[in-house]
Order: structure tokens, then sequence, then C-alpha cells
């Protein structure tokens, strides 16, 4: 069970950084783990998130929600992996829906990691324990291409790419309504909900320059399939930009995909209803091969259930 604790800063303290100052009240915790509390919202500062830069007053209340450590380490598990291309360096895997990438709080197994950890002998540990090779991450519910390196010099090539924008990723989503325009740009910096702690809003008081482009490939009834390309590489992004327009992605609970369609909408609402996993999928990805520096490009199809959705629309199509 995750432990709270609350923290009172005195004026003695006044100029001190916040993830600093934590790190010398509760020494159990190295810097590092406080900033990485503090990107999953666990750290507030007068009862609203904080960044670790953040400059102390005095007098302020500070509040630390502690999950408890995970100590397993991964163990490698024989689950199916879908490998698209594979050498010495680095491998490009299609992660299916409902697999986690890596093992956190709850999850221990049939995660990514399980099935890279029986695939690959050694991979790069750069990640930590927990996240042996992974350079990037999809959600939960996402489908769709990833990169993974096997060594640390590959992980930190990769790494550097995605920092220069030098990898290309897309996206293919279905969402809720039809844009009005066919294509678009959405500029709008994201950052930890100030509410809602595991929410991620273009309304946040801290956000982080975040952007993103849409184009339109098919018009559907009270639908529309969208390939969506991300310049940035915020915490939910795509789900929170497209939402924040007014076309959330079908079946994302978290940011209003399972609003249930008008009744003006037949086909909408009978394609829609059921959708278990935000219809969200890594179509496309590019980057540069960091030992031979070959420029590679994968694509991904839609996975079955997201292709039996877009057929059920379909049946009601725009012509």
């Amino acid at each position: 069970m995750a432990s709270s604790r609350s923290l009172k800063v005195q004026g003695s303290e006044a100029g001190a950084r916040l993830d600093a100052w934590i790190a010398r009240q509760l020494p159990e915790l190295s810097r590092a783990r406080v900033q990485a509390l503090m990107a999953e919202g666990a750290v507030r500062l007068g009862g609203r998130t904080a960044r670790p830069s953040a400059r102390l007053r005095g007098g302020e209340d500070v509040t630390i929600e502690i999950p408890d450590p995970v100590t397993a380490v991964p163990a490698p598990e024989d689950v199916p992996l879908a490998v698209v291309y594979e050498d010495a360096r680095l491998l490009v895997v299609d992660k299916p829906p409902g697999m986690t990438v890596h093992p956190g709080a709850g999850r221990l197994s049939g995660t990514l990691v399980n099935a890279l950890l029986h695939h690959v002998r050694d991979l790069s540990g750069i990640g930590g324990v927990l996240r042996p090779g992974i350079v990037h991450r999809l959600d939960r519910g996402t489908s769709g291409l990833m990169v993974v390196a096997k060594d640390d010099e590959t992980h930190r090539a990769l790494s550097a790419q995605f920092s220069s924008r030098g990898v290309e990723k897309e996206y293919l989503a279905i969402v809720h309504g039809v844009p009005r325009a066919r294509q678009g740009t959405i500029e709008a910096a994201i950052g930890r909900d100030p509410v809602h702690r595991k929410k991620m809003s273009v309304r946040a008081p801290r956000g982080r320059a975040a952007r993103s482009t849409y184009a339109v490939v098919e018009t559907l009834d009270g639908a529309a399939l969208l390939r969506v390309r991300i310049h940035t590489g915020r915490t939910h992004q795509i789900r929170v930009h497209l939402a924040s327009l007014g076309h959330p992605i079908a079946g994302d609970a978290t940011y209003g995909g399972t609003r249930t369609p008008s009744s003006r909408q037949p086909a909408a609402r009978a394609a829609l209803d059921g959708l278990e996993r935000p219809a969200l999928h890594a179509a496309r990805l590019a980057f540069t091969h960091p030992a031979t520096g070959d420029r590679l490009q994968f694509e991904s199809p839609l996975p079955a259930d997201l292709r039996d959705v877009l057929a059920r629309l379909r049946g009601g199509a725009l012509r």
C-alpha cells in the first residue's frame, strides 16, 4: 500500500529547489527518485503539482505519495512477441493492445519487457532493472510499433534521435465526430491535470510545449479515421490533443472517448459500443540506424479489433 508524507517548509529554507529539499528531508529517497515521483504527479506543493526546479518561499505544505517499491526483477516469459525487424543492435516489435510495456506496481508479468527478456539474451540496461531496452513507450491500450535497444550505445543513440525529433512517429486514430478541417496542427502545452493526478491536460498551469498534426483519412458516419503525427513526445499527447479539439479517441475512457454517440448516428453507436481500449495504433515508425546510418521505416496495419470497428462504421459511411 502506498504511503503519504506531509512536510512543512520552514522560512529559513526559502530559495531551495523543491526536488533537492525533499531529498534532504527524506534521505530514503534519492533525488532522481523524487524527480520520478514528481513526473508522475505524486508531489504537491501548496496543493498543486510542481516542477523539480520550483523554488521554495517558506511556509508551504508539501505532500508526497510514495508507492510501495517494486523489488522483483522481471523474469523472462514465453509471451508471444511480434518482431518486425531484428539485428545485433536493436529490434522493432508490433505491440498488441492490452500489453503493458514494462513491469510496475500491480503488474510484474505478461509485459513487453518479460517477453523481450525471453527473446533476447541481453538488453540495454540504461532503462533500469524494470525497463531494459525500452527507449520509448506506448500506453497499455495503444497498439503498434516500438523500437527496442539491445545495448547501451544503441540506446543512447536512439534516445538522442527521439530528443532531437529525428524519429518519425505516425498513428492511426478513430475519433468521435469529423473535424471541420481536413488537416490541421494542434499546438497546446500539456501538463499534469491540477485536479486529476493521473490525467494530462492542455489546461495545466505548467504545461510543456506539444505539437501534433493530423489529416483526415476517411470520413465515416459520426466518426473519422485520422492519421496523426507527433512532433513532441508528451505523455498521452495524441489523446489529450484530439480531446481538446472536440474529437476524443473512440474507446478512451480517460479523455471522453466513451461518450454515447448521438441517436442520429446509429452506425457510430453500434460500431463503437463495447470498444475496450482507445482506438489508437502506432502505424509508422522511421529512424536512422545508429550503427549503419541507414534510414529505416516500418509500417503496421490496423489490428483486427480496429479493422472490425471500421468495417461496422463503413456500413453507414458518408459518400
